[in-house]
């Protein structure tokens, strides 16, 4: 189950990666052309946000939970 948590996690940051860089690149080929609105960037920073905190809260959570497993063989 923990496996099947983390595929679904990689896909949905790699989709809404790949949604916000695509989202970026329209913007910028979009009249006028070269000129990225700054609601795309926003929405780009947004899916950073997101696809970050996807990882770190995953990263965290492995870490702290392998730090305490840690601690408690360490005290038996």
């Amino acid at each position: 189950m923990k496996k099947h948590l983390q595929s679904i996690q990689l896909i949905a940051a790699v989709v809404v990666l790949l949604s916000g860089l695509t989202l970026l690149f329209i913007g910028a080929f979009s009249p006028p052309r070269g000129e990225i609105h700054n609601s795309v960037l926003i929405a780009w920073g947004e899916s950073l946000t997101f696809v970050g905190s996807i990882f770190g809260i995953d990263y965290s959570y492995r870490y702290r939970s392998k730090k305490l497993d840690k601690d408690d063989s360490e005290e038996k």
